[in-house]
């Protein structure tokens, strides 16, 4: 298949690329259509408690969504500001698609102790299909925003999703913005020249491409999160810049030995274009884990963040030999190194090192790992509010300003219990008694909704220990629990649940891949148990910082108790992924130093001594890409940010630098051990980079 890819590309290189061309318009032009499709229902779960309550209420409430506007920073008593106020109420009255504006004034707490802000919350119709409902958000929020004071702001509800699809818009301009730059600047320090340096960026672009429009065929048929823009982004144009160095310098390599261009990138696509391929399979193989969970925002975050490596790596092994037939000439083939000069000397010299002293190695690298994952087993994950946006957005502003001058608890998302017909009064007594100040409305057909508001946060501790009492003290009646806190509990439960059937998915998946890349049994074992100690250092940082607020302050964020749901499944579904890849660079270029010669402690030295500095380049890279995107200051892309940047540094640095060397001198040729009947299977189906010169027969055994 890569021969077949390879000549064609060779063959009609104009072709390719203008397909590419075309790709490229589309993405940009029909995939940006995506940003108007984006929503904040991330906890939905189908077929949960919560989920089925809300989808009774939507049909039975006449009443739907609601925002909420505050007025700040004049005395609300001032004759002119209750003129404005009136008159804003009596307009949004009006239009089309709002059920019910109280005033603010004739209404208790809607006007603060202080005298000097007050709440103008909007009730929409029930029933407004997407359209209909954003005309009516519009108009009713722009009105509400022409009232002559310091601080107006309108947020909440379904404009607070629009107002994060927005944000997500702007923050993934600017970090392309960042990112291109300081990434071509660094491929040319790596390559000296700009030909090699744009070509990467080339297939970046097109990573791009890809995502937007995987994000926006996905949202035809399933609901996209406003954090898939700069998850999918990132990722696209990072793996885009890997592949293609990869691809890169292999290519100025094979120009070493030969002048004819076209068969420098025969060869590049037969030795590197395997690598790629399967490190575009083992990404989208950790990847799968997430089609486990039946959270719609987690399998749809799968499918898209799949479809991107995909995307990538046919770029890779697509366009990228196109370009180099056309422009590869121009390209210089890398240096030769000099008489008795070995080739990647620091990292021949760490592999030495860490082969040598591989038990003091493990003795220190694994308790400082183990340290670092210390804040895991207390992580805690919540839905969050508009406290993760940055200060200057103004679903925050709002929150600000209705925490600064109202109550605590104002605004709180209540816990939302629906009484369906049969319910009986001493239930619904018994629920009502759990809250003070709970409320109750009447449904059509004979059912009740029940609205308790919790202390704290809606979806802290004290709202998500209300939702279990609630379904403790109902009994048998036909009553559901919905609203943020009830999500959230609906969420940890399956996450719970599916998590172990997701890891064993993952793992039996990247343990097949491996062994048909390697024909070791023991390697992918070694790779996943090393991996999962980055991991869990990355992710135990990340909880350290954002849960628990140590030095939050130096990223623009601060400790919110919690981090957001999204962030753990993602970081560990990603940073996996992009493990397994930079594994592939490496056991790829010890397997190729070993077919002729057998040396397993030479492979591994002259392995790593080849593939160290792609995988530091390709490393430094990616941590530019996460960091660019943390510059946006939403809290859950600055903690999916900093997790996949610490989990790339200390994966390419402390774990495939010395861990890797270190592990594989300890376990010698047994390594690349495997059972007599599964290295015949992988002598006949697995993946054999052949060598110039060494017939398949000749390959050491154990191969």
């Amino acid at each position: 298949m890569l021969t077949a890819l390879a000549r064609t590309a060779t063959r009609r290189p104009l072709t390719v690329m203008l397909l590419w061309g075309l790709f490229l318009l589309l993405g940009f032009g029909l995939g940006t259509g995506v940003f108007a499709r984006l929503s904040d229902n991330v906890p939905e779960v189908p077929g949960t408690e919560s989920e089925s309550a809300a989808r009774y209420l939507e049909e039975m409430d006449p009443a739907g969504s609601s925002v909420t506007g505050v007025v700040a920073g004049t005395p609300v008593a001032d004759a002119g500001l209750r003129a404005e106020v009136e008159r804003a109420v009596a307009d949004v009255r009006e239009v089309a698609g709002v059920a019910a504006v109280p005033d603010p004034y004739a209404t208790p707490g809607m006007i603060a102790e202080d005298g000097h802000a007050l709440i103008v919350p909007v009730t929409l119709e029930g029933g407004l299909d997407d359209d209909a409902e954003e005309r009516t958000l519009d108009a009713a929020a722009e009105r509400i925003r022409e009232i002559d004071a310091p601080d107006v702001h309108v947020s909440g509800g379904p404009l607070l999703g629009l107002q994060m699809g927005e944000r997500a818009q702007q923050d993934v301009k600017n970090a392309e913005l960042i990112s291109l730059p300081v990434v071509l600047a660094l491929l040319l320090v790596v390559f000296g020249g700009l030909r090699s340096a744009l070509l990467p960026l080339v297939v970046a672009v097109s990573g791009i491409a890809g995502a937007f429009l995987a994000l926006f065929l996905f949202s035809e048929v399933t609901d996209i999160s406003v954090y898939a823009i700069q998850v999918t982004t990132m990722l696209g144009l990072g793996l885009a810049v890997d592949y293609a160095l990869l691809m890169l310098v292999r290519f100025r390599e094979e120009r070493r030995t030969t002048e004819d261009v076209v068969e420098a990138v025969h060869r590049t696509v037969a030795a590197a274009g395997r690598t790629v391929l399967f490190s575009g399979l083992t990404v989208a193989v950790s990847l799968t884990g997430l089609l486990v969970f039946p959270s719609v925002f987690l399998r749809s975050m799968g499918l898209a963040v799949a479809a991107v490596v995909v995307i990538d790596m046919l770029a890779a092994l697509t366009l990228l030999p196109a370009l180099l037939v056309r422009f590869g000439g121009r390209i210089p083939p890398a240096k030769t190194p000099r008489n008795g000069e070995e080739e990647g000397r620091f990292f021949a010299r760490v592999a030495r090192f860490a082969a040598r002293r591989k038990v003091a190695v493990l003795a220190v690298t694994v308790p400082v790992l183990l340290v670092l994952a210390l804040p895991v087993p207390g992580m805690r994950i919540a839905v969050g509010d508009a406290r993760q946006l940055p200060a200057d957005s103004e679903a925050r502003q709002l929150q600000d300003t209705v925490a600064a001058h109202f109550p605590p608890g104002t605004g709180v998302s209540p816990v939302v219990v629906v009484a369906r017909p049969g319910t009986d009064d001493a239930t619904a007594d018994r629920i009502r008694a759990l809250g003070p100040g709970a409320t109750t409305r009447e449904l059509p057909g004979g059912g009740a909704v029940i609205e308790i508001r919790p202390p704290g946060e809606a979806d802290g501790a004290e709202a998500t220990a209300l939702v279990e009492r609630v379904r403790e003290v109902r009994g048998d009646a036909p009553v559901e629990v919905t609203g943020t806190a009830a999500r959230l509990v609906d969420f940890r439960e399956m996450l719970a649940e599916r998590a172990p059937w997701a890891a064993l998915t993952v793992l039996a998946g990247i343990v097949v891949l491996l062994f048909a890349f390697t024909g070791s049994v023991l390697l992918p074992l070694r790779t996943v148990v090393t991996t999962l100690l980055s991991l869990a250092a990355a992710l135990g940082v990340v909880v350290w910082v954002f849960q628990d607020g140590h030095l939050a302050g130096l990223l623009g964020a601060e400790g919110l108790g919690a981090l957001s749901l999204t962030a753990p499944p993602l970081i560990v579904a990603i940073a996996f992924g992009l493990a397994m890849d930079y594994e592939l660079f490496i056991l790829a270029r010890m397997r190729e130093a070993r077919l002729p010669s057998g040396d397993d402690q030479e492979a591994v030295v002259t392995g790593l001594s080849r593939s160290g500095r792609v995988v530091t380049c390709a490393a430094l890279l990616l941590a530019v890409v996460f960091a660019a995107f943390m510059t946006g200051g939403f809290s859950p892309i600055l903690q999916i940010g900093l997790g996949l940047t610490l989990a790339v540094l200390i994966d390419a640095t402390v774990v495939r630098m010395l861990l890797v060397p270190a592990t594989m001198a300890l376990l010698g040729r047994h390594a690349w051990w495997a059972p007599r009947p599964l290295r015949r299977a992988h002598e006949r189906f697995g993946v054999r980079e052949e060598q110039p010169g060494l017939p398949r027969e000749k390959v050491p055994s154990g191969v």
